[in-house]
């Protein structure tokens, strides 16, 4: 077996420990219960050889133990003591991972003052030869930031490997030999002062009912709930020895299928969870041979005691494929420490953003639910399934213990987001921020919605206007887990770290910034999709190859080198002057601009929506422009007919000819440079990802106005307070409906609702007289085509539209 043993907590199957500090095997104790001590010794024997070697050798080595003496058996599992960390640095994977994630969050409470006194305290469970702990100091200074740590173990043998650790490094670790059932703070901080809480503290806890005296503010178990026979009495015994505001940290073992963790909206994400049935049968019968449990009732009564903050579902292929997890969580229920909190909270479910609420104070609000004045229809998808938790006695939605309040909470098993295959489609932003902020004049007073797409133009608008709320809408859910990687990169990263990231599309230490930096500012889901693509920062291509958005890169690049052109491109994007750059682009032109590529690859129906992003719906719109527009015959091509294959050529000619004519890619268009290249450059880049930006945007409170939801569109405003929002960027999201269906005039409807009189929406359209125009003037807009992209002309940096229209509310409904 590969597990360590049973060592770190009680056990119903074995007798007490005999074997405490002063145990002497010569001495009356062992004699007068000899056969006892006898076999508990083996007993505990055969857990330790179980580290060592693979089932089912454990059982077959104990057995020629039980010819041994007491004292032989000693000696032996203090032999193997001594070897037992070397056996398990890459046997027992994600220890590392735990402790990381662990410290991030410790060091983000200290950084907000979230402590109850001025060090916090650690317990280790199952602490075993102390490795943890000393792992530990890669994350965080240990005998510095903590007032006291306590490893308990039952295993005297461990402890005493422990003990001499300790000696070793000096660290003042107090080891005690106990059933983690018994263990209690008290018994051991009685002269420590400063692990106290403060006496206001005390009185604030108090009056709701919780004794704060003598609580760990970090609990660890590394590999041990799985080896305890009565898991739900030491699980409630850590219920009560963490503080309020403790985390708790658990890395183990276990097999379970995507079935049984379906309907539970509070497990925090089950990327990777499932195992396949053959790896649920064999990993139970090979652990069953050493009494190693990986049944699924140890890690749901885990998540159902304590709030979820991170998760992680990995494999150690090293050995076969082990399943094991890590998780990081909090008490289910928090505490106000002022009652005007939790009035705001509900308040701020009769607001534009009904979803956020803190993850304290959630057990109050049962009684204050019945509310006469407050529209059923201002409740929020996340508020009603929150109650719906409360009211079943479950832990609420994960998104609700997250450091920060903006991502809200979705359903991630719903088939509107899975439909997206587990990828985002655009890793930038096709929009030109610039022409939005020049036709809406964004202020600090505005109320936005916007589509979040790569994210890019939502930092714009936040570094130029800082309006007072923005709420970014996808219903696909991993754009917005991209979002949340761009956010919590400027709250946690100096600018280096950043630029590495955006600017140049490759970081090789993305990982350990993702474990020690990044996920306390991150949602569950969105710091699990991050985990398993690490390799988007680290290996040798860019970051802006991969997503739907990465096939057209990719394929440029591709064709770049295949026609020998990659020496060209470099000029085209590093040219000096319009006039360089277009004689540049004569000669690569044919190329790029291939009517055989085009015929092949480019024009058709896959390739346009997974690398360009253009559904059926927005195809139809450029075909009708092709048909109703008279084209002008020229060298170039044939006169545009009634086919899709024509219509996208022509449309894709009046796009790029325009743009390599009229901007210089090396000094303004940043779009087109990262599309050639795959990167950057410190001349030529989006302004948030500049220095200026960075400092604005690495403030504490920058984005304490964001909101960012994962549905669609219609589903959010509909439920916001009416006349709430003052602008929409909805970009081209109305081309993607249906003429034949009613989806748009309920959406226009809802945005007649949501916006304030004078509220504007702006969209962009691959048609130049996009059938929808006239929805919405019979819903309450005037409307106005504010830019049109005809043959020849540059209308922004993009030029990717065909037209752009502002519609102004001047009616209520």
């Amino acid at each position: 077996m590969i597990g360590r043993g049973r060592m770190g907590v009680g056990s119903q199957e074995l007798p007490p420990p005999l074997f405490g500090p002063g145990y002497d095997p010569y001495m009356g104790t062992a004699r007068s219960h000899g056969t006892r001590a006898h076999e508990s010794l083996v007993a505990t024997l055969d857990m330790a050889i179980s580290g060592l070697f693979p089932s089912p050798f454990p059982s077959i080595l104990s057995f020629f133990t039980l010819s041994m003496g007491p004292l032989l058996v000693l000696a032996g599992l203090l032999l193997i003591a001594n070897v037992y960390d070397e056996t398990r640095k890459l046997l027992l994977c994600g220890r590392e991972d735990m402790l990381a994630l662990a410290a991030a969050q410790l060091n983000f409470q200290a950084q907000q003052g979230l402590f109850r006194h001025s060090k916090p305290v650690w317990v280790d469970i199952g602490g075993g030869t102390g490795y943890n702990i000393e792992a530990m100091h890669a994350f965080l200074n240990v005998p510095d930031f903590f007032s006291a740590v306590f490893l308990v173990d039952l295993s005297p043998s461990l402890c005493g490997v422990a003990k001499r650790r300790f000696q070793r490094l000096g660290w003042d670790v107090k080891v005690v030999c106990q059933d983690a059932r018994t263990f209690r703070l008290e018994d051991h901080l009685e002269k420590l002062e400063d692990a106290k809480p403060a006496a206001r503290e005390l009185s604030e806890y108090a009056s709701a009912g919780i004794n704060l005296v003598y609580k760990a503010d970090l609990i660890t178990m590394s590999y041990s709930l799985s080896m305890i026979p009565d898991y739900y009495t030491v699980v409630d015994s850590i219920v009560r020895l963490l503080a309020p505001t403790g985390l708790i940290g658990v890395v183990d073992f276990y097999v379970q299928s995507i079935v049984e963790t379906a309907g539970r909206n509070y497990v925090g994400g089950s990327l990777n969870r499932h195992v396949n049935w053959l790896g649920r049968v064999f990993w139970r019968a090979w652990f069953d041979c050493d009494r190693v449990s990986l049944e699924g009732a140890r890690r749901d009564y885990l998540e159902y005691r304590f709030g979820t903050k991170k998760i992680l579902d990995q494999r150690n292929y090293l050995l076969g494929g082990i399943p094991y997890y890590v998780f990081i969580g909090c008490h289910c229920q928090g505490v106000f420490a002022r009652s005007q909190d939790l009035l705001e909270t509900v308040d701020a479910s009769c607001t534009e953003s009904p979803q956020i609420m803190p993850a304290k104070g959630h057990e109050f609000l049962l009684p204050l639910l019945p509310q006469p004045a407050i529209a059923l229809e201002t409740r929020s998808k996340a508020y009603e399934s929150a109650i719906i938790n409360l009211s079943s006695n479950l832990p609420l939605p994960s998104t609700y213990y997250q450091s920060h309040q903006a991502r809200i909470y979705y359903d991630e098993l719903l088939e509107k987001h899975t439909q997206f295959n587990g990828d985002y489609l655009y890793s930038f932003t096709w929009e030109d921020p610039r022409v939005d902020q020049r036709l809406l004049q964004i202020s600090d007073n505005d109320t936005i919605l916007c589509l979040t797409s790569g994210g890019d133009n939502l930092l714009e608008y936040l570094v130029t206007a800082n309006p007072r709320r923005i709420h970014a809408v996808d219903l696909n859910p991993n754009q917005n887990h991209l979002l949340e990687l761009k956010v919590a990169a400027f709250q946690a990263l100096p600018y280096c770290d950043v630029w590495k990231m955006f600017g140049e599309g490759q970081h090789p230490d993305f990982r350990r910034l993702l474990l020690d930096q990044l996920s306390p500012h991150m949602s569950s889901q969105a710091f699990q999709f991050w985990a398993k693509h690490v390799d988007r920062f680290t290996s040798s291509t860019s970051f802006y190859d991969y997503g739907g958005s990465g096939h057209a890169i990719r394929l440029v690049r591709s064709l770049a080198w295949l026609s020998g052109l990659r020496h060209e491109i470099q000029k085209l994007c590093t040219s000096k002057t319009r006039n360089e750059q277009r004689e540049i682009w004569s000669r690569i032109r044919p190329m790029i601009l291939s009517r055989t590529l085009h015929w092949a690859l480019v024009g058709t129906e896959w390739f346009l929506w997974k690398a360009a992003g253009v559904p059926a719906a927005q195809r139809q719109l450029i075909i009708r422009d092709a048909m109703d527009i008279p084209c002008q015959q020229d060298s170039r091509h044939e006169k545009v007919s009634d086919t899709t294959g024509e219509a996208m050529w022509d449309y894709i000619l009046n796009t790029l000819d325009p743009v390599a004519q009229n901007t210089l890619l090396s000094d303004e268009n940043y779009h087109y440079l990262l599309t050639l290249t795959g990167h950057y450059t410190r001349r030529c880049h989006p302004f948030y990802l500049g220095p200026k930006a960075h400092r604005k945007l690495s403030q504490p409170h920058a984005f304490a106005g964001l909101r960012i939801h994962t549905d669609e569109i219609n589903e959010i405003i509909q439920r916001f307070k009416p006349s709430t929002l003052t602008i929409a960027i909805i970009m081209d999201s109305m081309d993607w409906f249906d003429p034949n269906t009613t989806a748009a005039s309920n959406q226009v409807g809802a945005l007649n609702r949501a916006l304030k009189p004078n509220g504007k929406v702006l969209l962009r359209s691959a048609g130049l007289k996009p059938w929808y125009v006239t929805v919405f003037e019979k819903h309450g807009f005037s409307t106005k085509r504010v830019a049109a992209r005809l043959p020849g002309m540059c209308v922004d940096r993009v030029n990717m539209y065909a037209s752009t229209w502002i519609m102004s509310k001047i009616e209520n409904l």
